[in-house]
């Protein structure tokens, strides 16, 4: 198993950690030849414009999108979630280039600024079935991003609860105060699309390793599905005979 980490800028040094407590070895990626020789790809946290301005310089969106086309599984952590993404909201004026795939829509620095930073806990039912351990886990959200849409096809894996940017109407006291409990509103943090899978937290920078082995699982799933193609492809070929010469 061959998993490569994008190392332009970010937090790729921690996701290889990640990887190595699990007994993976992680490949740094900066250069496009090098995705030739990996079946998986983390894309890490860390300044979505900057990492965007070092792909753009090295030539990498062509080959990161055919990555993702060819159905190769791919995690998005923090910026690598904007990347990910198919739209994206709130950016810098000129906006920045993505790679697309994630049938949604991002908006990026969300929580705030770098001061505004935070950790919480988010319930993650299909983490905790598939991993075991405690049916929540502590997100690292730093200048994060979060999802505002997502399409049918997206599976939703963790939401959090956030102040509902909606305006509030004026009403009578006692009306706020029973209205109170529908004053926050869910926004998606984590979510998984075929072999895409995305969260706006950064799970590099915690001691829990759960949604690494979660990828890999995503990763070995999908060699085994290649396997048994290349097995069936063999079959259906016609066995040559070498007939004897006279």
């Amino acid at each position: 198993m061959a998993v490569g980490v994008l190392a332009l800028q970010g937090s790729f040094n921690e996701h290889i950690a990640a990887l190595r407590r699990l007994g993976v070895k992680g490949v740094e990626i900066r250069k496009a030849a090098q995705l030739d020789t990996i079946s998986a790809l983390i894309i890490p946290g860390g300044e979505s414009t900057t990492m965007a301005k070092l792909a753009h310089y090295h030539n990498l969106f062509p080959a990161l999108r055919e990555f993702v086309k060819m159905g190769k599984p791919v995690w998005g952590t923090c910026a690598g979630l904007i990347f990910l993404a198919d739209k994206a909201t709130g950016q810098k004026e000129g906006g920045q280039e993505l790679i697309g795939g994630l049938n949604c829509t991002v908006h990026r620095n969300y929580f705030g600024s770098q001061i505004q930073s935070f950790e919480a806990e988010l319930a993650v039912p299909d983490l905790a079935a598939k991993e075991g351990g405690p049916e929540s886990y502590r997100g690292v959200f730093i200048r994060a991003p979060a999802i505002l849409d997502a399409g049918p096809e997206v599976e939703i894996l963790a939401e959090i609860r956030v102040p509902s940017k909606k305006p509030i109407e004026e009403k009578e006291v006692a009306e706020l105060q029973e209205e109170k409990a529908d004053s926050e509103e869910k926004v998606i943090v984590a979510v998984k699309q075929g072999k895409l899978l995305a969260t706006a937290f950064h799970p590099e920078l915690t001691a829990d390793t759960r949604w690494h082995s979660y990828f890999l699982k995503m990763v070995s799933e999908e060699e085994q599905t290649l396997s048994i193609s290349e097995g069936n492809l063999d079959e259906k070929q016609p066995t040559k005979i070498d007939l004897p010469i006279f």
